[in-house]
């Protein structure tokens, strides 16, 4: 039996800005215009302008990438995984990161000040790490300080945030954690305050369902031991009393694209379609998580539709390129994608052709465009949190 990925018809997807769903998160609605198909002449213009640069520059791409952009890539993958693999790319003297600002960030952290880290559009950014920003952060510490909990608080950051943001965990005693060792992280800040049997707390950033998932399914606390901190409002729309009690405060973020799968996506497949798999990212919300029968990161669900036998039926909540790409390298698969009308990645979709041609045949001209610099001050204090991480036990970075 061969299947192919069921794609979502044309006339219930729901490209970036043509439509908007109400019963989704705030924030979520996309905006902009999907970008039509590249010129055929860029991908040789592409490849005469990577050949030319030959082992100077060393090509990025995010699994969340369009395959257009995706067939330039020397290593492919999520975040974490890929600044590492610029790190450990010393002689390469350009590091060009199809992704979007706070992973160009992180590679500028973790390569050398020889190299030189090009983002081709710098309107590429995260809607989740925007969702927290230093001086919101920092407004909320100082609320916590008055409120007399801080000094048994630890910050634990996703790696879906800012330089700045990750500086700040640094400085805190926190530290950065991917999707696949959340658990190991907060159970290390934890250990910092008391236990999780304690009175400590975690201040999780930027992503809230991430935060709850990984806190009431991975380390046995309640929803009750859950509050969001809304930055907006005064002690983040919380009491004294329920700050005081909470064990985790949950920062009020959330993506764009995982935000858009419901409880209801679940139960309508489950219905449809008989011995259906649901496999999801811990993005997404609680209900969305618990109804899943395999919950992961990006890697995992690469790792997992490998594994799967021939003729498995499968439905995955995630990015939906991603989707795609997985689905057609398992055409012996059935594979479905969670949502009737969906969002790409709209800021991940900013890297199209165009800017990889035009960032690429620039530095053959020799000049860096969009070159993406954070301070030293910034740098030294993310590196503080990225090292706590890469000391945790049992870590896996390469599954971010």
């Amino acid at each position: 039996m061969t299947q192919t990925f069921h794609e979502p018809s044309p006339s219930a997807l729901m490209l970036l800005g043509e439509r908007r769903d109400p019963l989704s998160e705030r924030g979520v609605d996309c905006a902009g215009a999907l970008p039509s198909p590249s010129d055929p002449d860029l991908v040789e213009r592409a490849r005469a302008a990577k050949e030319a640069l030959g082992d100077r520059v060393f090509i990025l791409g995010h699994h969340y990438q369009r395959d257009e952009v995706i067939q330039f890539a020397d290593v492919t993958g999520d975040s974490f995984k890929l600044a590492r693999d610029a790190a450990a790319r010393p002689e390469a003297e350009f590091i060009v990161f199809c992704g979007v600002h706070f992973m160009a960030e992180s590679a500028d952290i973790l390569t050398s000040d020889q190299q030189a880290v090009v983002l081709p559009d710098m309107a590429a950014g995260c809607s989740m790490a925007d969702m927290a920003n230093i001086n919101q952060v920092d407004d909320a510490w100082a609320q916590l300080e008055e409120a007399g909990v801080a000094s048994r608080t630890v910050p634990v950051t996703y790696m879906n945030s800012t330089a700045a943001i990750k500086a700040f965990c640094g400085e805190h005693g926190g530290v950065v954690c991917t999707s696949s060792n959340a658990e190991v992280a907060m159970r290390w800040a934890y250990d910092q305050v008391g236990g999780v049997d304690g009175d400590g707390k975690v201040l999780f950033l930027p992503d809230q369902h991430l935060g709850r998932n990984t806190a009431v399914l991975k380390l046995g606390l309640s929803l009750d031991d859950c509050i969001v901190w809304d930055p907006r409002k005064p002690l983040g729309g919380n009491t004294p009393e329920a700050v005081e009690a909470a064990r985790v405060i949950l920062w009020k973020g959330h993506c764009s694209v995982h935000g858009r799968f419901r409880r209801s996506h679940v139960d309508k497949f489950r219905e449809q379609v008989p011995g259906i798999n649901v496999l999801v990212h811990p993005e997404c919300a609680h209900e969305v998580v618990t109804a899943a029968d395999y919950v992961g990161s990006t890697e995992y669900i690469i790792n997992t539709l490998n594994a799967a036998e021939p003729g498995s039926r499968w439905v995955i909540g995630t990015e939906l390129n991603l989707v795609r790409r997985v689905a057609n390298a398992h055409p012996d698969k059935e594979v479905h994608f969670l949502e009737d009308t969906v969002c790409f990645c709209s800021t991940m979709n900013r890297i199209d052709l165009p800017h990889l041609v035009w960032a690429l045949e620039t530095l053959v001209a020799g000049e860096v465009p969009n070159r993406i610099v954070v301070d030293d001050e910034t740098q030294r204090l993310a590196k503080v949190a990225l090292d706590r991480m890469l000391a945790l036990p049992a870590l896996n970075p390469a599954k971010d």
